[in-house]
């Protein structure tokens, strides 16, 4: 169970609410208000309504009308049918689970093109509300502020409502509650919708899918450590089953006709190289598995569609070489011209090869084309051949004899 920290306090509405009840006469004793102001997300004492009752407290908060009261009393308990959340107290944990809950169910829709975009947006909408019920049980002031003749003032929005942090600015919080790798990942996940935000990226699932599953392990890990193990999403959202398997020749023609738009490739490159090899393997940042078929002994073990084996265990040592990361493949210079010349390029040569990589500055680390080198010759990653092939494309009369205008 959670540590209940600090934050367990009345909000301004309720403050006036009570005040109403305790006129009104049909609440005898404090207990009795009591009873409808705590919930399993908030312990209240006793002793605050009784410091409302003498004015010892929130004298300046005016008492709600009756017809509000009488609002509040006919539709109590306004609760979450699944989670007995209040919809108006827990309001923020209810919409961080049905973002993150819509997120999974867009990206798992048939028919939909655009999968990992829908859920990268979502997501963040979901990681956001999630932080700032946290901020907001821990009393943490979650809103902009600005400087203003020597105060400090809450920034608003044009139509006058104030401006909470954005998820960005919640991480950077010296108290906020996301672990490292799961930081990476959201991270990472930001640049990415701003790389998509205004602009299309063609298809990207398979890129991004390894991050995609982290974010959802993160966001359940962090709702049950942060909440409590009820508000987990492992009911809602079970293991989506799959019609089809794909063979490395079908999966390598899937790769090749759907390449990875220049920008978000640098931008995924360039923000990975920030990280060290052990961030990069934290499955907080990226989930990885690694499924071996597998034939049941036993009839109950038939009915497990999927074993997840942690590394170490005896199954993980028999598997030991299959489950060791794959290296990217490299590509010796020879080998690239070879490959665009017998894509159809055959103007393509070494000569054009270096004058493209020279003029592109491809040796340098941070473009993520190659930076290797297999004895003192420099070799070039799937990246590098992908960019030749936009080059030969865009340029099709430099690099083909047959061409024709």
């Amino acid at each position: 169970m959670p540590v209940r920290r600090r934050g367990n306090k009345l909000e301004r509405w309720e403050i006036a609410l009570i005040k109403s009840m305790v006129t009104d006469g049909r609440w005898p004793n404090d207990q009795d208000i009591l009873a409808y102001f705590t919930r399993p997300t908030r312990s209240i004492n006793h002793r605050a309504i009784a410091e409302i009752r003498t004015a010892a407290k929130h004298a300046a908060v005016k008492a709600a009308p009756a017809e509000e009261l009488d609002a509040f009393v006919a539709s109590w308990p306004e609760v979450d049918a699944e989670t007995g959340l209040s919809l108006r107290g827990d309001e923020l944990l209810i919409k961080a689970r049905e973002a993150m809950i819509a997120a999974v169910h867009t990206f798992n829709s048939a028919g939909l093109t655009f999968r990992a975009e829908l859920f990268i947006v979502t997501a963040v909408i979901a990681w956001t509300y999630l932080l700032h019920a946290w901020f907001k049980r821990e009393g943490i002031d979650y809103r902009h502020t600005k400087n203003q003749n020597g105060e400090r003032v809450v920034v608003k929005t044009p139509s006058g409502a104030e401006k909470y942090w954005e998820l960005s600015q919640c991480l950077k919080h010296a108290k906020c509650p996301v672990e490292p790798g799961a930081r990476d990942n959201l991270t990472f996940l930001l640049e990415l919708r701003h790389e998509i935000e205004h602009r299309s990226t063609s298809r990207i699932d398979d890129a991004v899918s390894a991050k995609l599953q982290a974010c959802c392990i993160n966001f359940n890990d962090a709702i049950k450590s942060l909440f409590g193990a009820q508000y987990a999403l492992e009911r809602r959202l079970p293991i989506a089953l799959q019609f089809v398997t794909f063979s490395p020749d079908q999966r390598a023609l899937l790769k090749k006709a759907a390449t990875l738009p220049r920008n978000v490739e640098t931008m995924m490159d360039a923000l990975e190289q920030q990280l060290t090899p052990e961030q990069q393997a934290d499955p907080r940042f990226a989930f990885r598995v690694f499924m071996v078929h597998k034939t049941a002994n036993r009839a109950p073990g038939a009915d497990l569609a999927v074993e997840l084996v942690p590394p170490g265990s005896d199954i993980a040592e028999k598997f030991n070489l299959a489950l060791k990361e794959v290296e990217k493949r490299k590509y010796l210079p020879g080998e690239i011209v070879a490959t665009i010349k017998g894509e159809g390029w055959d103007r393509f040569t070494m000569d054009s090869h270096t004058k493209l990589w020279k003029r592109l500055d491809a040796r340098n680390p941070a473009k993520g084309y190659g930076a290797v080198a297999v004895g003192k010759v420099w070799s070039w990653y799937e990246t590098w051949l992908t960019r030749v092939r936009e080059e030969c494309q865009q340029h099709p009369h430099l690099y083909r004899s047959n061409h024709t205008e």
